[in-house]
């Protein structure tokens, strides 16, 4: 018996060990599963993000292209019988009026729509991914203002660019698909991607987002990469990089595919981006011209310290004075209207016209169908394809001047802008100056002056946006030609160093203007001394492992602060000045929203003897689950009117 007793044992004993492995074997498998299927789902909402804002780049720039045509086509007519009965006054005005109504939609859809789709966007991107919300920076109504109102705008001649305003549509795509809702209608959820819903996940899809967008508008995958790295994310990691990567891969083949079926070219795909710096073939240069480049980084720092100088003054002016919607809607038109008759005066004094056989090569078949005298493509237009071509002197320079301070005076009006087109262009025109001046000075006719346009592009560039590493891939892949990175990288590391002696970067001082709390990369000047104490609030604000609910309320009602540290009860012997307790963690205003609305709470006598069933049973309460739903758009404290809550009696 004792024998079989042992035998018995030792099978349950067996089976017993046989059975925990299966069950942990499971269980891991399990894990494994739900990580992969995580994982999974990550990828299909990377390459979601690249098509959907691909398909929106490409409806853009169709949009734009069309608008363009058409009122080019309109002009054509009306110049072509003007110019020899002395009646060009008509055709300005039929400009004008074409100009006024696209300003006045891209206006009104910003400034009675969504006011935060203004500008590019990318100082809000920027703070979003650095842990800073703005309210609506990702709503789809801003999405829609954005995409059509820069279409407008652009339309319409002002001195803006779209590929700013991709950066942000893309990081909308990107939250709206990785949600899987809409937060106006609560109704429309679609139950997907749950998992997503937190700050973590949906962060990481709105870099990707912002990757894509510059990935679409300059056809630079790479580039969008680090543009995300080196402007926006503060937090990164290896898996990320991987899969924002593909995103922007995804969103450049977008385009490219329709836009180049769009041109009667299916298959070909020639339209990687949204724009073209036209064809550098063998790029060639000295050892002498680098320090030509050299000095051109120097003066695109000068000028673009000069520019985010006077385009701060403005944009205090106008949050001074320019508030209300009337006004904003205003000096919209006013902004539209000097620049037509800038660009008309422009066009009519200057006397450049050349024959297409004498011009080089680099011309594209599509501006065929502008040659006419009076060139309206060339203020309508985004034509930085014109790197290469043939220009007078004089007309350059008039052309910087004139597009420099309408540019400085443009960005910060309420419509959808980009500032990168309108720093290429200028830098381009003084670019090619100096290229003419150098051609002239050592007498070598075989000097491609089209180079010094790029370089002179990118040194304004980075003279006003203060970026190196994203900017040089960028004008890199967007050129197709890798030889020509050192001289780009030296013009941009030059233009920072310069301009950063004077000012910010444009987007930085923009954030500031705005009273954005966005901590830079390195901490302000003399602030070395400065202790935490010194800038923090007092007293500290703290709450207690166990609190009572009334006193809770009466804090998320007194108190602005999203966070507030959760510390122990005092013995008597630790009840000093100054110190709250010791420190066990941290709650936020929307976690306790959430614990506040479904109630979870005891009813108990004592505070300081709460049995261990009674805390077990109501943590079971709450789950992981209720805060994804409650994300983004938490329960208030101000009742159920205000979308918050209310206590039961």
């Amino acid at each position: 018996m004792d024998e079989v007793g042992l035998l018995f044992a030792f099978n349950q004993s067996f089976f017993t060990v046989i059975r925990c492995f299966i069950c942990s074997l499971v269980a891991k498998l399990l894990i494994k599963i739900g990580v992969i299927k995580k994982n999974l789902a990550k990828w299909l909402v990377m390459f979601l993000i690249g098509v959907f804002t691909g398909v929106i780049a490409a409806c853009i720039g169709i949009t734009v292209e069309q608008l363009v045509s058409l009122k080019v086509a309109v002009l054509i007519k009306y110049i072509n019988k003007c110019v020899d009965n002395d009646c060009l006054y008509i055709p300005f005005f039929i400009w004008l009026s074409m100009n006024i109504v696209g300003v006045l939609i891209a206006g009104a859809l910003v400034v009675f729509g969504s006011p935060v789709a203004a500008g590019s966007g990318i100082p809000q991107i920027k703070c979003y991914l650095n842990g800073v919300k703005i309210p609506n920076v990702v709503a789809m109504k801003t999405l829609v203002c954005k995409a059509v109102g820069v279409a407008m705008s652009m339309s319409a001649g002002l001195a803006v660019g779209k590929e700013g305003p991709m950066i942000h549509s893309g990081s909308v795509v990107a939250a709206g698909i990785s949600q899987a809702r809409s937060r106006r209608f609560k109704s429309l959820d679609f139950k997907l991607f749950k998992y997503f819903r937190c700050d973590t996940e949906k962060r990481d899809f709105i870099s990707g987002g912002a990757a894509a967008g510059v990935a679409s508008a300059f056809g630079a995958p790479v580039g969008g990469v680090l543009f995300t790295l080196e402007e926006g994310a503060s937090f990164w990691n290896q898996n990320l990089t991987w899969r924002i990567f593909f995103c922007s891969m995804v969103s450049t083949f977008s385009v490219n595919v329709i836009l180049s079926a769009v041109h009667g070219h299916p298959g070909d795909l020639n339209y990687p981006g949204l724009i073209s710096f036209g064809r550098f073939s063998n790029l060639k240069y000295d050892w002498y011209e680098l320090l030509v480049f050299i000095l051109m980084g120097i003066m695109g720092g000068l000028t673009g310290a000069l520019f985010n100088f006077i385009n701060r003054r403005i944009t205090i002016l106008r949050q001074r004075f320019i508030n209300n919607r009337l006004s904003k809607m205003l000096e919209v038109v006013v902004v539209c209207t000097v620049t037509t008759i800038v660009a008309f005066m422009l066009i009519y004094f200057t006397n450049d016209c050349h024959s297409m056989k004498i011009l080089n090569s680099t011309y594209d078949v599509e501006t065929e169908k502008y040659q006419v005298q009076f060139h309206i493509m060339d203020s309508d237009g985004e034509n930085v394809t014109m790197l290469d071509r043939a220009y007078n002197p004089v007309s350059l320079a008039l052309f910087f001047i004139c597009y420099f301070f309408l540019a400085c005076w443009t960005y910060g009006l309420p419509v959808p802008s980009g500032i990168f087109i309108p720093s290429l262009l200028t830098g381009a025109a003084w670019g090619r100056l100096i290229g003419m001046l150098v051609n002239s000075m050592v007498d070598d006719t075989n000097i491609d002056v089209g180079k010094y346009a790029l370089i002179g592009a990118a040194a304004q560039l980075g003279g006003i946006l203060r970026m190196t590493i994203s900017l040089t891939v960028i004008l890199i892949e967007a050129t197709g030609n890798m030889s020509f990175g050192l001289p780009v990288m030296l013009v941009l590391m030059m233009a920072q160093w310069v301009g950063n002696m004077f000012n910010k970067g444009l987007y930085d001082i923009h954030i500031s203007l705005n009273g954005v709390p966005y901590l830079g990369w390195e901490a302000p000047p003399m602030s070395a001394k400065i202790f935490a104490r010194e800038v923090m609030c007092a007293p500290v604000i703290t709450l207690h492992t166990v609190e009572k609910v009334g006193d809770v309320v009466d804090l998320l009602t007194r108190e602005i602060h999203n966070g507030f540290p959760v510390v122990d009860e005092l013995e008597e012997d630790e009840q000093l000045e100054g110190n709250h307790g010791r420190l066990k963690g941290l709650i936020l205003r929307e976690q306790l929203s959430v614990l506040l609305r479904h109630k979870v709470f005891l009813k108990v006598d004592d505070m300081n003897n709460i049995p261990q069933h009674l805390v077990d049973e109501v943590s079971q309460k709450l789950t992981l689950t209720d805060f994804r739903d409650a994300y983004p758009r938490y329960p208030h404290i101000e009742g159920e009117g205000g979308g918050g809550w209310a206590l039961d009696s």
